[in-house]
C-alpha cells in the first residue's frame, strides 16, 4: 500500500493533484480500515433515562447532616433539556445538603476555561461556595482540603476517552479519598462512546495526567464503571479502604446513542466532535491544526502550507478566551478539510487520517510531529509512532492491539453496570 501511494504521490504534477489523491485515499480507508462488525446504535430520549444523580432519594441518606464536597462541573445538570433542568449543586442545596466547596477539573467548575489552562481557587458568584482547583499547582486533594469533608461525590459528563482529563482527576480523588476515610460516590452518567471498544492499552511506563490507567483509548465505561475497575483493580493506593459507591443510570445500555445535552469542554461543543476526539487528539502533537480557534474544533485539519482539493475550505484560527487562547497557526489561513466528509470508524477510534497525513509528510520530508514524548503518552504506546513512521499499514497497525483489547473486555467484566443491547 505505502509503495502505491509514493506511485502516485511521486507521479502528481502538482501539491493540489497530490492532495486530490489523498482526499479520495482517505474516504476510502476510512470505509474498510477495519473488519470490526457493524453495531447497531439505538436511539434515545432523556426521558427513558434517570441519571445517578436524579436519583436522589439513593444517596440522600449518605449526605444528610455530612460536610459534602462535589467534583462537578457544568455538565452536572439533572434532567437536561428538560423544564426541570437543575444544577445539581442547587438541587442538593434545595434539599438542604451542607456542601462545603467544589472542586473543579480541567475547564473550571462552569467549563468556560481553554484546554490545559491552569485553574485557579476563587469563590463562585452564583452560590458564594468555594471552588478548589484541581488542575492547578494540585491535581489531587490534599488532606488540608479535606479536613472539613466527610463525603465526596464525582458527578461530571465524561467522553469514554483515556486522555480526557476528567477520569484522572476522578482517580486522584479517589485515591484521597481513601488515604483519608472519606466515602466517594459517583453519580453516573452514559458514555457517548459507550457501545466502542479499540486503540492500544495504555503502557504504564508511559502514565501521565493524560493516560492514568491500562485501558484502551476508546474504553467503553462509564464512569461508575471505571471508578468500580480503578478500585477492584487497586489502580489507586490504599484502593482497599476505598467505601465506594455507585448510582448507575437507570434504563441505560450500551448499545444506545447519547448526544451529549452539554458540551463537556469548549473544544466539544457537539455529537461530531465528541465521537471524532479520540480519533483526531492525537494530531495535537503535530503541526496540522484540529480546528481549535476556529467554528470547527475538532472537527477538521487544517494546515497553511498544504493546497488542499476543492473539498476545502479556508479557515483561519483566532485566540478565543474561553476555549483556544492560544491556538495552532493563530491569525493564520489554513487549507481545512472538514471531518464530515469521511465515514467515522465503526471502531471508535480511526487511524486512518493519520496514515494519510503521515504519507504525504513522508512525501515531502517533513516532521510531521512536533512533541514525540507528548504523541506517545496520548497514544498510551511508543509504537504507533513509530508505525506510522514506519508506514505500515493500518490492518499492521491495528492487528498489535486485538489480543490486548480481548484481554482487556474479559477484565472488564466483573465492573460492568449495564448491557450491551
Amino acid at each position: 500500500m505505502r509503495n502505491f501511494i509514493y506511485l502516485v504521490l511521486n507521479n502528481a504534477s502538482n501539491v493540489g493533484t497530490k492532495w486530490l489523491f489523498l482526499t479520495f485515499f482517505i474516504s476510502l480507508i476510512s470505509g474498510c480500515s477495519h473488519t470490526t462488525k457493524p453495531i447497531t446504535i439505538k436511539p434515545i430520549t432523556s426521558q427513558e433515562l434517570r441519571l445517578g444523580g436524579e436519583q436522589i432519594s439513593q444517596y440522600y441518606p449518605y449526605l444528610k447532616n455530612k460536610r459534602v464536597g462535589l467534583i462537578v462541573n457544568q455538565t452536572s445538570v439533572l434532567y437536561p433539556n428538560t423544564p426541570k433542568a437543575t444544577h445539581i449543586v442547587d438541587a442538593l442545596l434545595a434539599d438542604n445538603i451542607n456542601i462545603v466547596k467544589v472542586f473543579a477539573p480541567e475547564h473550571g467548575f462552569r467549563g468556560d476555561r481553554g484546554a490545559g489552562e491552569t485553574i485557579d481557587d476563587n469563590i463562585d458568584s452564583q452560590t458564594g461556595l468555594p471552588i478548589i482547583s484541581l488542575y492547578g499547582e494540585n491535581k489531587a486533594p490534599n488532606a488540608q482540603m479535606l479536613a472539613d469533608i466527610d463525603v465526596l461525590i464525582f458527578d461530571i459528563q465524561d467522553v469514554g476517552v483515556r486522555f480526557y482529563t476528567y477520569i484522572s482527576t476522578m482517580h486522584y480523588a479517589m485515591q484521597a479519598a481513601a488515604q483519608y476515610h472519606i466515602p466517594f460516590i459517583v453519580l453516573d452518567r452514559p458514555n457517548p462512546n459507550g457501545h466502542y471498544t479499540a486503540g492500544p492499552i495504555l503502557d504504564l511506563s508511559l502514565q501521565s495526567f493524560v493516560g492514568m490507567h491500562p485501558i484502551p483509548i476508546v474504553h467503553g465505561l462509564t464512569v461508575g464503571e471505571l471508578a468500580k475497575m480503578i478500585k477492584g483493580e487497586q489502580w489507586i493506593a490504599f484502593a482497599e479502604q476505598l467505601d465506594l459507591r455507585v448510582i448507575p443510570v437507570q434504563g441505560y445500555r450500551k448499545s444506545m446513542s447519547y448526544p451529549l445535552p452539554i458540551a463537556p469542554s469548549p473544544n466539544l461543543p457537539n455529537a461530531q466532535a465528541v465521537q471524532w476526539y479520540a480519533s483526531l487528539c492525537l494530531f495535537e502533537p503535530t503541526h496540522i491544526s484540529v480546528g481549535r480557534g476556529t467554528d470547527y474544533p475538532f472537527q477538521m485539519l487544517g494546515h497553511p502550507q498544504l493546497s488542499i482539493s476543492s473539498q476545502a475550505i479556508s479557515v483561519t484560527p483566532i485566540s478565543m478566551p474561553t476555549s483556544a487562547p492560544y491556538p495552532k497557526w493563530e491569525n493564520t489561513p489554513l487549507q481545512a478539510i472538514l471531518i464530515e466528509q469521511y465515514q467515522p470508524s465503526l471502531a471508535g477510534f480511526d487511524i486512518s487520517l493519520l496514515l494519510s497525513m503521515f504519507a504525504l509528510a513522508d512525501e515531502q520530508r517533513i516532521e510531521l510531529i512536533t512533541a514525540p514524548d507528548f504523541f506517545d503518552q496520548l497514544a498510551g504506546t511508543t509504537t504507533l509512532r513509530t508505525d506510522l513512521q514506519a508506514g505500515k499499514t493500518v490492518s499492521e497497525i491495528t492487528e498489535q492491539w486485538h489480543q490486548p483489547l480481548a484481554h482487556y473486555r474479559q477484565l472488564r467484566l466483573p465492573y460492568l453496570l449495564y448491557p450491551a443491547e
